[in-house]
């Protein structure tokens, strides 16, 4: 959990809500700012168990920068965003079937236009937990989605990314200012420390010192992402034929994402490759991806890890759709399987040493 000293008496209450409280979507929360002006939400400090986002197979767009529209397919399963109590679970005239969660962090959340509402006020939920099932308008099934604090709407790209889902590695700090509250970004994502993103560096890692130490462990999951989700390796790297990469499986035109923060340096048809997109990132990586039925970023645009880059195909010398990839450490292939593990399909929890000549140990 990631509650500040201030705010456990706050939590102790959530399941107790006033008629007001269970009636009225937007409405002053007690006590929020019973410690003092302002309180922060560390959200880098959430466990794997503690995030969930409410239609995560669902298509997010900003809504006059206060809320997301998130569409999906009919009898869809609406998440809880974070831990929380049910404030409110009730249809009304401007949001249908609607629910608002208070959660232990001093936000509270809006899913609206449910079909069937599944919990009831005062009701305990996890993050991740079903608490409605999506609902119908004009043709399609969506989720209306904000943020709150206080009683005030907040833009929810603040705190979540809609094209990946996953949360912004960031503080943001909830001041009170007059009647309103006023919320800040107080620590975003620090260079080095959990990401390989490349625009992190002001400066070449390797200026100062011949080797650097890369803990992969404390890349966040907001910057990492397995490039095929859901994959089978169908061939390893190395062996008798040399294999440059490692091939991975699902089934024709699947999705397949950025596996690091960077920088699209290639984006075109490259010899047996077929459609090849490759991606710089901080250090001196590189990963490429290839046979692609259709690429789907262009040269020079950046990139968050799990974004969708391309489609699974078998351009170039492919006998069937799949995803061949690669990861390149200044300039020299290395085998993939020493940044993931592929079983699990996850980021390797180990300390590289980065040598400015390429090696790495």
């Amino acid at each position: 959990m990631f509650l500040s000293v201030t705010q456990l008496s706050f939590a102790q209450k959530l399941v107790l809500f006033t008629p007001a409280e269970q009636q009225q979507v937007s409405i002053t929360t007690p006590g929020i700012f019973s410690g003092g002006s302002s309180f922060t939400i560390d959200f880098d400090a959430l466990g794997d168990d503690e995030y969930s986002f409410p239609l995560p197979v669902g298509k997010a767009t900003v809504v006059n920068g206060q809320a997301l529209n998130i569409t999906t397919t009919k009898g869809d399963a609406v998440k809880a965003m974070f831990d929380g109590a049910v404030r409110m679970s009730r249809k009304s005239p401007q949001y249908g079937n609607v629910i608002v969660l208070r959660h232990d962090n001093g936000l509270e959340t809006i899913y609206g236009n449910n079909a069937q509402n599944l919990v009831k006020v005062g009701q305990r939920v996890k993050a991740g937990q079903t608490i409605a099932i999506v609902g119908e308008d004009k043709g399609k099934y969506s989720c209306l989605f904000a943020f709150m604090v206080n009683g005030g709407w907040i833009n929810p790209s603040i705190i979540v990314d809609p094209g990946s889902h996953r949360l912004r590695n960031a503080m943001i700090q909830c001041r009170k200012v007059g009647t309103h509250v006023s919320v800040s970004v107080v620590k975003s994502e620090q260079a080095g420390a959990n990401s390989l993103d490349p625009d992190h560096f002001k400066e070449d890692p390797f200026a100062r010192k011949s080797t650097v130490k890369l803990n992969l462990a404390r890349i966040s999951k907001a910057h990492w992402a397995y490039p095929l989700p859901g994959g089978n390796v169908i061939s390893r790297y190395g062996g008798k034929r040399r294999h440059s990469g490692v091939d991975l499986k699902t089934k024709p035109n699947d999705n397949i994402v950025a596996a690091f923060d960077g920088v699209v340096t290639k984006s075109s048809p490259f010899f047996g490759y077929g459609n090849c997109i490759v991606i710089r990132h901080a250090y001196g990586f590189e990963t490429l991806y290839s046979h692609q039925s259709k690429n789907l970023v262009r040269v020079g645009q950046k990139v968050k890890a799990g974004e969708v880059i391309g489609l699974t195909g078998r351009t170039g010398r492919a006998t069937t759709e799949h995803l061949h990839f690669e990861v390149k450490f200044r300039g020299s292939r290395l085998n993939p399987a020493m940044l993931f593990d592929h079983g699990k399909r996850a980021l390797k929890k180990v300390t590289l040493t980065l040598s400015k000549s390429g090696r790495i140990r």
